[in-house]
């Protein structure tokens, strides 16, 4: 990608809907507790069309911090910025950087690295089963009675790996689908 206007406003662009999916991706748990559980299949489903977009349209360093820079900007209007956000935000980035760089800004590369790129809400979701008496106390705070109960119901530890890969799969098969629907590779 050539660095000129264009090509800034198409990054630019981007980092906007990435981030804007990242927060839609999270308001699909208000809808029931199941849907906040299932974030990141979610995610694989509606983050990973943008990102293999974004990579293959500029193959350059810096993308992935873009996108990152655009979740971060909505997470600082969202006055919701905080270590359980931020830190998976940045070591998802970094790893999707590597990966591009380690593998020359090709397509697998580009193809691995919209992995860890659709883990943008996993600050959310990964509460569920790394810190849930806050992840309760957060849902009988904030949602309807009877919330907090059903998402630990539907939240068994099994469910976290089941989520996880099912969200890694259909990420690669939506990259692939997106790839070849717009001549991406």
């Amino acid at each position: 990608m050539k660095i000129n206007k264009k090509g800034v406003l198409r990054v630019v662009l981007y980092a906007e809907l990435y981030a804007i999916v990242t927060a839609l991706v999270c308001v699909t748990g208000a809808i029931h507790p199941v849907f906040f559980v299932c974030y990141q299949i979610t995610a694989g489903i509606f983050l990973s069309g943008i990102t293999i977009t974004a990579f293959r349209q500029a193959k350059a360093p810096g993308i992935a911090v873009c996108l990152f820079c655009g979740v971060l900007l909505l997470l600082i209007i969202m006055q919701d910025v905080n270590s359980w956000h931020v830190v998976p935000l940045i070591i998802i980035t970094v790893l999707a950087e590597v990966i591009r760089a380690v593998f020359k800004y090709d397509w697998a590369g580009d193809q691995l690295a919209v992995i860890p790129m659709t883990f943008s809400s996993f600050g959310y979701y990964g509460q569920i089963w790394l810190n849930r008496a806050y992840t309760y106390k957060c849902a009988v705070e904030e949602m309807p009675a009877g919330y907090a109960e059903t998402l630990m119901a539907v939240s068994p530890a099994w469910a976290f790996p089941v989520v996880v890969i099912s969200g890694i799969v259909l990420s690669v098969l939506v990259s692939k689908l997106t790839a070849k629907l717009f001549n991406l590779n």
